[in-house]
């Protein structure tokens, strides 16, 4: 039986390490922290359960179909429920209320701009026409060659390549609320909307078509139940076992050591970070420059609270988006000219307000997230800073006090990323979908100089995010299998 060994426990490793025990490998995880689920690993406290990382479940066909491939469903693991509101954004002098079916939300739109259901209705529908086309074509592809984007759906569709978001949102909509509640979902791809390519209106669809969910217990869940699946097909996972080093003889892997000893396999496979992942070779053996990684675009970094209160909060939903300051601002701000943002959007999260499980009785759990540019200089100063500046804008926008009822926050930010991670510049989210950033532009699955060495994970394809993690750990199995 052949040996793979995977660097790393986050969902594209988890969903590779199940794909290649499926087929009959031996596979062991080394993951650097002492839990797995990499990115998305779970915080608890005093009786308060916060999700570190990830915390929107978005494309749930997705997580189905994963489930499927090892004849099980999501229920078989945890409960789902879909949020109605989805989600609220608290703009100065209005809140957006998200519903979870395109009528509440057409009427939702009709009430900020008279007629705009309509273009709505139109958008979406050309926002799910692109979804079932990069689902079922583009993004099951490994990125290997353009031709993989060349299909009879993309070439009809070619200047949504070649034309932004931004511009496809602005030419049907004026009201600048509705044009930033649509132009907020490509955010999570990692790039301005003015940078995203209109194809990726799929997101729209992902948000507005397909809706908003919560696993019951936290977006954990998730990780627990793949880390169950994978123990159930044989994999065996080594925590607290950051690896030193990638072994090569003679431009063929040979396998990786952690603490001094030596692991043999037949293939490595890397979900770590990609840029670190390189650093862990001999330098003729890496495939990219330092001056590559420094040139590329990378999605935003953040600044994270995780606060416990004291009592229920008023006025909040599951998910909340404060676009009560500048939202170009801010983006110029990440991407730009990247500096700590003057006037910050953020986002906060309260699974406890659907979720009684998350927080002890009668309290709320508060997941506070401002984004911001990679790289920047991250001190207890600057987050004590912003913390102010976001409880205060939180405070005016709901109309409550809440800052004698916080009982603790914990922080985490750029240091954490490299700290924990080993994140390049401290990067949240990877690299960004741009259109010189997509398919076949990104890093590649499988390494150009090492035989038998691949990654995965949101600095390759397809790209960032939960479920495009869940699919490039696929992908990177499926060029291991076709290869036997």
């Amino acid at each position: 039986m052949k040996k793979i060994a995977i660097i790393g426990s986050g969902f594209s490793s988890l969903s590779a390490s199940c794909y290649l025990a499926k087929a009959g490998y031996e596979i062991n995880v080394f993951e650097k922290n002492d839990t797995v689920g990499g990115r998305a690993r779970q915080l608890i406290k005093d009786g308060f359960t916060f999700d570190i990382g990830p915390s929107w479940y978005w494309m749930p066909d997705i997580f189905e179909k994963f489930f499927k491939d090892f004849g099980k469903k999501t229920t078989d693991y945890y409960q789902l429920d879909k949020l109605d509101p989805a989600y609220k954004i608290f703009f100065k002098d209005d809140i957006i209320t998200i519903g979870d079916c395109m009528e509440k939300i057409c009427e939702e739109f009709e009430r900020i701009e008279t007629g705009s259901s309509s273009h709505l209705k139109r958008f979406i529908g050309k926002a799910q026409e692109n979804y079932d086309i990069a689902i079922n074509k583009v993004v099951l592809r490994p990125g290997l060659s353009p031709t993989e984007l060349v299909t009879k759906e993309t070439v009809l569709r070619v200047d949504q390549f070649f034309k932004s978001i931004s511009y496809e949102v602005r030419k049907r909509f004026k009201n600048p609320k509705l044009i930033s509640t649509l132009e907020f979902p490509v955010l999570f791809l990692g790039a301005k909307p003015s940078k995203t390519p209109s194809f990726y209106s799929f997101m729209n669809f992902a948000d507005f078509g397909l809706g908003t969910w919560h696993p019951r217990g936290g977006m954990y869940e998730i990780i627990k139940a793949m880390k169950n699946l994978a123990e159930e097909l044989g994999v065996t996972f080594h925590t607290q076992s950051p690896v030193e080093r990638i072994l090569v003889e003679k431009g063929n892997i040979s396998g990786i050591r952690t603490k001094g000893t030596f692991h043999p396999a037949d293939v490595v496979i890397s979900g770590a970070d990609y840029h670190h992942s390189e650093t862990l070779l001999e330098k003729q053996y890496r495939q990219y420059s330092e001056v590559y990684w420094k040139n590329k675009t990378y999605a935003p970094s953040s600044l994270l609270f995780y606060v416990g209160f004291d009592k229920k909060l008023e006025n909040v939903e599951h998910h909340n988006l404060f676009f009560d300051t500048n939202f170009e601002l801010h983006a110029e701000e990440i991407y730009d000219h990247p500096q700590w943002p003057s006037e910050p959007l953020f986002y906060v999260n309260f699974p406890s307000v659907t979720d009684a499980s998350m927080a002890p009785k009668g309290c709320e759990t508060g997941f506070f997230l401002v984004p911001i540019a990679p790289g920047l200089e991250d001190t207890p100063e600057v987050r004590q800073q912003y913390f102010d500046i976001v409880i205060d804008r939180f405070e005016k926008r709901t109309g409550q006090n809440v800052k004698k009822s916080v009982l603790f926050k914990e922080s985490f930010c750029v240091n954490d990323f490299i700290e924990q991670y080993n994140s390049y510049k401290g990067n949240a989210y990877g690299m960004a979908n741009t259109l010189k950033q997509t398919a076949f532009l990104r890093p590649n699955l499988k390494s150009k100089k090492v035989k038998n060495l691949y990654f995965t994970g949101q600095l390759t394809v397809p790209g960032p995010g939960v479920p495009p993690s869940l699919i490039s750990g696929k992908l990177v199995s499926d060029l291991i299998l076709k290869k036997v």
